[in-house]
């Protein structure tokens, strides 16, 4: 195999690929990522069983082959690399790397060993990459990171027709996001449940190509979803097992008080507040009269307190929260100002979204519920 391409470009592709590679491969060789010239392109992959990456990019290429060789230390090689045109060539058991007076000579892997990549499934249908990514992000900060809880650290895709429903869930916290995207059916009907971490990692690295496929395998390939754009595509398994039952009646059908407070003031508030916050206990949160004071610590522990200005629509209230949990919903709202939701009761759940102004209404798309935390006393 002998092929000649741009520098920038077999470091970007070697980069996106390698990104998937295990940290404790399983079995040596996947830690390899596997090289394929044929014609006039080169497709770089990695696979762990779970997770795989490819990356087809125009190549001049003199003799076509597959190879496999260790994919970070090829990820660290190209990207070191002077940036002038760079030569591979592989021969026997060594692939030489050559750019400019650099040469770099490495040992291949079995390629025989490594397993078959998984193809992907058919598309079903395309949605824009940067609103993928924002509502995977939104909804991703409320996935659990216990794998002992694998259901609950899964992003759950639900596509009915032109809408798609993006949730996640802790048991703390529920974050739920709606956009619309083109299917490729109109009667497409389907729900999964993807590894969260993962759908992150790809949906923030395919954004910048725009147009976003979205593949959803039926069939003998259940247990896949596929994305892919500009030239790349992952794949990743699905996570077996029920998510939350029904969970769309988790938000409370009845609101008693409506607050909205200026974001950016309010999580500086909290995060000063919450520095005299012992572990697992709450900043408490007091809504009245045009103000929301916020308050952390106790008796003769350190004791915090800060009022901002809110409008607050409503009978009084006052509860609490974990500041962390509180921080990740704010901040994943993405506008100037929070509209709180709460019922008569202080220890139901609270809903948290955005809105651009003091006097606008939430559209519904983003939805972030927070379960309170009983107050002392």
């Amino acid at each position: 195999m002998k092929f000649r391409l741009d520098r920038d470009v077999l470091a970007d592709a070697v980069a996106w690929t390698a990104r998937t590679l295990p940290n404790r491969p399983t079995v040596p060789v996947l830690a390899g990522l596997r090289i394929d010239a044929s014609d006039s392109q080169v497709t770089f992959s990695s696979f762990d069983y779970e997770v795989s990456g490819r990356v087809s990019v125009d190549a001049d290429i003199a003799d076509g082959g597959t190879v496999l060789v260790s994919g970070r230390l090829l990820a660290d090689i190209a990207r070191s690399l002077p940036a002038k045109p760079v030569d591979l060539n592989a021969d026997g058991a060594k692939v030489t790397i050559t750019c400019g007076s650099a040469r770099f000579t490495l040992q291949t892997l079995p390629v025989e060993e490594y397993p078959d990549l998984p193809s992907m499934p058919e598309a079903s249908g395309t949605v824009d990459g940067a609103v993928l990514a924002e509502a995977v992000s939104q909804v991703a900060v409320a996935a659990g990171r216990d794998d002992m809880l694998p259901t609950l650290t899964g992003i759950r895709i639900e596509i009915e027709g032109e809408t798609v429903t993006l949730g996640a869930t802790d048991r703390y916290r529920l974050a739920v996001r709606e956009f619309t995207w083109n299917p490729g059916r109109p009667d497409t009907s389907v729900v999964a449940l993807v590894p969260a971490r993962t759908l992150v990692d790809a949906a923030k690295t395919l954004a910048p190509a725009g147009e976003v496929t979205l593949a959803l395998g039926t069939g003998s390939q259940d247990s896949l979803l596929g994305l892919a754009a500009g030239g790349r595509n992952t794949t990743s398994r699905l996570i077996d097992g029920e998510w939350v039952p029904n969970y769309r009646r988790l938000f409370p059908a009845d609101t008693a008080t409506v607050a909205r407070v200026e974001i950016s003031s309010l999580v500086e508030s909290v995060k000063r507040v919450a520095l005299v916050a012992e572990r697992n206990t709450p900043v408490r949160l007091a809504f009245d009269d045009g103000q929301v004071v916020l308050e952390a610590g106790s008796g003769e522990d350190a004791q915090a307190s800060e009022a901002l200005p809110a409008d607050v629509q409503g009978p009084a209230i006052a509860t609490g929260f974990n500041p962390t949990y509180l921080l990740d919903g704010l901040q994943a709202l993405g506008t100037q100002f929070v509209h709180l939701s709460f019922t008569d009761t202080p220890l139901k759940p609270v809903v948290i979204q955005g809105v651009p102004s003091l006097e606008a209404d939430p559209d519904g798309g983003y939805r972030y519920l927070a379960m309170p935390i009983r107050l002392s006393g």
